[in-house]
């Protein structure tokens, strides 16, 4: 994928994504019409029959998330922390026009809830149909339960609807996993170029040649530290370090967004002192949770957004009051704010 995003750029990147979006939603599909086949199309009676086999414990809150706090903090995460994650950002310049834009998000918003639905469906499904033994065995972080349930729909191990069925979900989730990847690594590489280098280290003067090596270098230095942090966590559940990526995209880009659609004094220190310290404080809080040191962790909370959230609210209003005031800049916020919430001048 870096060799694929360093050549292919945005456009490679927007169909290979594309691409994962039909594979996942309808592999998503057609796991969900099937173990729903198995309870006659009853939701309830697959609750009750994993209720049955693991008792009613199993379907009670706090088996993962023990501290209650940890729920808030789950939900703030999803619910605000996508809305800042960059490789979801990013794909709205990729439509033609701010109309466009809305719809995409509204069917976005629809899609994507439909599928964690069926998440709870198809996990469930697993430890139903595989149990908790056999997945753990597999793998100790919980991650092959989903490819393991196709293998069983299919006929079970050994058997060729088994390991076609599972082939095939396992392709998906590659997939995924390569889409992911190819839009988080454009992100990152055009931030570097274009934010840092084009606007901070060269001042805006430089070639659209010398941006797009850059870009690509990038690309490079990124891989080779996704890479070799990715073989580190090894084994650790998926789940943590999903937890960790939006409880950055809530502590960091989240206040930066809200604060720059709506208040007016606004300005670059304000950027830096949220980005700084919600990155330091929701990194630093999930590394010293359970979610990392397990039973010696230092902080109680798996997921740190209820704490780190507010942090980098705070010190992206420290860092607008230290900063100073633009009167020209906000004479401009009225303009922008119009545009923003309406639309109007967008494809000009």
């Amino acid at each position: 994928m870096v060799v694929y995003v360093a050549f292919g750029g945005m456009l490679a990147t927007t169909w290979v994504q594309i691409v994962k979006a039909v594979l996942l939603l309808s592999s998503a599909i057609i796991l969900l019409v099937w173990v729903l086949a198995l309870f006659g199309f009853n939701p309830v009676a697959l609750f009750q029959g994993v209720e049955s086999r693991y008792g009613p414990e199993f379907l009670s809150p706090g088996n993962y998330l023990k501290n209650p706090l940890d729920q808030l903090s789950l939900g703030l995460s999803f619910a605000l922390g996508t809305a800042g994650l960059p490789h979801i950002m990013i794909r709205f310049y990729t439509v033609p026009d701010a109309k466009t834009a809305r719809k995409s998000i509204i069917w976005l918003m629809f899609l994507a809830g439909a599928f964690f639905m069926i998440t709870t469906i198809t996990g469930l499904a697993a430890a139903y149909f595989v149990g908790q033994e056999e997945i753990l065995a597999a793998d100790p972080g919980g991650n092959l339960a989903l490819p393991l349930l196709a293998q069983f729909l299919g006929g079970g191990a050994g058997t060729l609807g088994g390991q076609l069925f599972l082939a095939f979900v396992a392709a998906v989730a590659f997939a995924t996993i390569l889409a992911v990847v190819a839009g988080l690594t454009l992100a990152t590489s055009g931030a570097v170029a274009h934010d840092l280098y084009v606007n901070v280290i060269k001042r805006g003067e430089v070639e659209e040649r010398t941006q797009v090596r850059v870009a690509r270098i990038s690309t490079v230095v990124v891989g080779v530290l996704a890479i070799t942090l990715g073989l580190l966590v090894q084994g650790l559940n998926v789940a943590v370090l999903v937890i960790l990526a939006i409880a950055v995209a809530a502590s960091t880009n989240f206040p930066v967004i809200v604060l720059s659609l709506f208040w007016r004094r606004f300005n670059t220190s304000g950027v830096i002192g949220g980005v700084t310290v919600g990155l330091l404080s929701s990194v630093g809080l999930a590394l010293l949770g359970p979610g990392f040191l397990g039973e010696g962790a230092i902080f109680s909370l798996v997921n740190p957004t209820v704490f780190s959230m507010p942090l980098g609210f705070a010190g992206a209003v420290l860092g607008t009051l230290l900063g100073g005031r633009s009167l020209e800049n906000e004479a401009r916020f009225d303009e922008v704010a119009f545009r923003a919430q309406t639309g109007a001048g967008a494809e000009g």
